[in-house]
């Protein structure tokens, strides 16, 4: 009888909504096993009800990715009960914004505690299981901030340009054991931390965009499915700027 390939196994951080929730159904609609990660249910089990009604397959785990011991323990006992792990797409963050002279030690932490240091403690607990099949996919959700920086946002962009250094490295470090690492950078995208922002930020954002618009959640996700699938296997150390032009 032909040997069949197991199901892969993707955990999504952020999968509650905005772009966490679209790659999530991205990838299951190619056939992944999902595992939607965020701290509150709710939100999580009604994107997991969609996949399902979809035909795909998901599952919850609540999780606070600021809870570093947390976060390891839930990504291992994933990987034990599935017997693998392939895809691991860090996506949660936060915002805390001010200006440098303004910004406390408290906004800064509280940053990188989330936007960088989950996403290492994520990659280094994942890349045990991953190199026990030879295979993996590590996709992290930086962004535009971390390429070129933006005023009052010292310490998401340095959380983001961090987050762009660590991929690399990944990327160098497992190139041998047949894990991939890559970065997407968002440009300004119409989610949840984009909507709030003042009208005069909006207009000057577009202005400076070439395609003169923000982005959609779902086009962000199509290149985080991208990544995260078998198509993308000769593509490693890469960051994709999913940003309208804004950054070329």
């Amino acid at each position: 009888m032909p040997q069949t390939t197991p199901t892969r196994i993707a955990l999504i951080t952020g999968a509650s909504r905005g772009i966490g929730a679209c790659a999530a159904r991205r990838i299951a609609a190619q056939g992944r096993q999902v595992v939607l990660v965020s701290r509150s249910e709710g939100p999580l089990e009604e994107v997991a009800a969609t996949i399902r009604n979809d035909g795909g397959l998901a599952c919850v785990r609540c999780c606070d990715v600021n809870d570093h011991l947390a976060l390891a323990r839930m990504i291992e006992e994933v990987a034990e009960e599935f017997g693998r792990l392939d895809i691991l797409v860090n996506n949660a963050g936060l915002t805390r914004d001010n200006l440098l002279l303004r910004m406390t030690d408290d906004e800064f932490d509280q940053v990188i505690h989330v936007n960088l240091r989950s996403a290492f403690v994520a990659c280094r607990t994942a890349l045990r299981p991953m190199m026990r099949n030879r295979f993996g996919r590590i996709i992290n959700i930086s962004s535009v901030a971390g390429v070129v920086g933006n005023y009052g946002q010292t310490n998401y962009s340095s959380a983001k340009a961090g987050l762009i250094g660590l991929t690399k490295t990944i990327a160098k470090e497992m190139a041998s054991k047949g894990i991939t690492a890559n970065a997407v950078a968002p440009g300004f995208i119409d989610t949840a931390m984009t909507v709030n922002l003042p009208q005069q930020v909006k207009d000057w954002a577009k202005s400076v965009t070439p395609l003169k618009r923000f982005g959609q959640p779902d086009e962000v996700a199509a290149a985080i499915a991208f990544l995260a699938s078998d198509d993308s296997a000769y593509i490693t150390g890469q960051v994709l700027a999913v940003d309208g032009g804004m950054t070329m």
